[in-house]
């Protein structure tokens, strides 16, 4: 039998993060095998047209962009770009009978805060707050693509006891509440510590904190930016570099096991027409760590469950809003906050963590094709139709577990209707068609992720997040296995999850020994 075809490294996995870490080993003269499973790299990263005959290309799944450092674009050369939303966000409300809202970005935010609030000190407050964590990010963000800090290091690096108290020793509900009066102010902060997380406000683990941190430190400013052409225009560029510096990238090529001495591994790869194994000298993995320790023959970890609604909708035009002090244009344009008040955020999450279904479920929305009309087809264009994305937050993996289907179309039925609540016409009323003439509008479960992408029980970042320090058991750069050769590259990587290419990155120093 011949020898098996030998490179110094094959990753398993292409991936934003597989493609991040094939690209730099191979401009630092390795030569890189890349396999991919599906018929396109890109993962959950890609932009793909889901609805019949029509000419929108929407990301799909992952859609905003944050914790990208510029310094990953720039070192491989990635013909990618991102643009500002012109606002952060706006939370429709009643107050007094009287529909309202508050509008955060730009010249509005401080008279919206005082005509919701009554008073100018929740807007003082915030102002506040985010100069903090403003001031974290700014230390926190360049150390992601640095060998972990020890937790006595990050602490010295952020020389703020308040902050990092705040932030890294307790519940983030206790900073939230000491620090907004208002219930809906409180609600929107809380929101970025549950995105993709099951946890409550005060949950001792600080599985929230640990969301929180990372959804505020992105950049060094905590912005998150609207990819130019989607997120597949990203993962687009990473193949095209990985590839201009000599890579090789399978695809439609799964990688069923890893045999390793520590020193050179085996991986037995299963493609449409056969069998095959290559060797190499490293292996990186852009999988789960699940994954891992089935392709290693490992003890598996902890079950992983994602708690989410994805939703993907095409409007022939955006709908009218109750609260008339607010242009529809300028409301999506951030993120559009449903049924996510402080007390609500915590009734659902009793409901769900009770087993059921919220009784109001909460959401997330925003329109990618004001920012970036690019999406859109010309006639799309013309017609004046807008792209929505939902993310509905605590629906964890279980209440699907009986019925996936039926359970998704009540849950899809509730979330849409407490948008409703907020409009001067059912959102459904909205709804372009597409070829077949059926509404565009397409939901995924945790249950429905875990199937398309192989997810771990759905959930977005493989497994609960860490924070971005040193343990015993994290290794130098935070991607180290039990296996001195096989490395984790994916979004269970310390300081993985969300669209960064951090794990990638780190991967690829670490297998260069940097």
């Amino acid at each position: 039998m011949p020898a098996p075809d030998s490179y110094d490294a094959v990753i398993v996995g292409g991936g934003h993060n597989g493609l991040v870490a094939a690209a730099y080993l191979a401009r630092a003269g390795r030569s890189v095998l890349v396999l991919e499973r599906l018929a396109t790299t890109g993962g959950a990263a890609v932009s793909t047209r889901p609805f019949d005959g029509v000419d929108a290309r929407l990301s799909r799944y992952s859609y905003l962009v944050s914790l990208l450092p510029p310094k990953i674009v720039r070192d491989l050369g990635l013909d990618f770009a991102v643009r500002k939303r012109t606002v952060s966000s706006y939370t429709p409300t009643v107050r007094g009978g009287r529909a309202t809202g508050l509008l955060v970005g730009g010249k509005g935010t401080r008279d919206s805060f005082a005509a919701l609030t009554g008073s100018d000190r929740e807007y003082r407050a915030w102002e506040r707050f985010y100069g903090m964590t403003r001031h974290v990010a700014e230390r926190v963000f360049p150390t992601l693509t640095e060998p972990l800090p020890g937790r006595d290091a990050l602490r010295g690096r952020i020389d703020d006891p308040q902050a990092w108290r705040m932030l890294f020793e307790e519940p983030i509900g206790v900073a939230v509440e000491q620090n907004f009066a208002d219930d809906l102010v409180r609600g929107v902060v809380l929101t970025d510590a549950l995105i993709g997380t099951f946890a409550d406000a005060h949950d001792p683990t600080l599985l929230q904190n640990r969301c929180f941190l990372y959804h505020v430190i992105g950049g060094a400013t905590g912005d998150w930016d609207v990819p130019v052409g989607g997120m597949g225009a990203l993962t687009d560029a990473l193949a095209r570099a990985a590839r201009e510096a000599g890579a090789e990238i399978r695809v439609r090529h799964e990688a069923t096991r890893i045999e390793t001495d520590g020193t050179r591994a085996e991986i037995t790869v299963r493609s449409p027409d056969s069998e095959h194994v290559v060797a190499a000298r490293k292996v990186l993995v852009n999988a789960s760590p699940q994954a891992l320790a089935a392709l290693l023959g490992d003890e598996p970890p902890a079950p992983a469950e994602g708690a989410q609604l994805k939703v993907n909708m095409l409007l022939e035009r955006l709908p009218r809003l109750r609260d008339r002090s607010v242009d529809p244009r300028e409301a999506f344009a951030g993120t559009f906050h449903i049924a996510e008040g402080y007390g609500q955020l915590a009734d659902a999450y009793r409901d769900a963590a009770a087993g059921r279904l919220p009784a109001a479920p909460p959401s997330e929305i925003y329109c990618h094709s004001l920012t970036d009309p690019s999406i859109l087809g010309p006639d799309l264009a013309a017609r004046g139709c807008q792209t929505l994305t939902l993310f509905g937050l605590h629906a964890p993996a279980r209440l699907f577990a009986a019925d996936n289907a039926a359970t998704r179309a009540e849950l899809l039925a509730a979330t849409l209707a407490e948008l409703d609540a907020h409009l001067e016409e059912p959102v459904t009323d909205c709804l372009a068609r597409d070829g077949n003439g059926e509404p565009c509008i397409e939901a995924k479960t945790p249950l429905d992720l875990e199937r398309d992408l192989r997810l771990p029980g759905g959930h977005i970042f493989h497994r609960d997040l860490a924070f971005p320090y040193a343990t015993e058991s994290t290794g130098r750069w935070g991607v180290e296995t039990a296996h001195a050769n096989v490395l984790l590259c994916g979004a269970g990587a310390v300081r993985g999850g969300g669209v960064s290419g951090v794990p990638g990155h780190n991967a690829a120093m670490a297998a260069l020994g940097r």
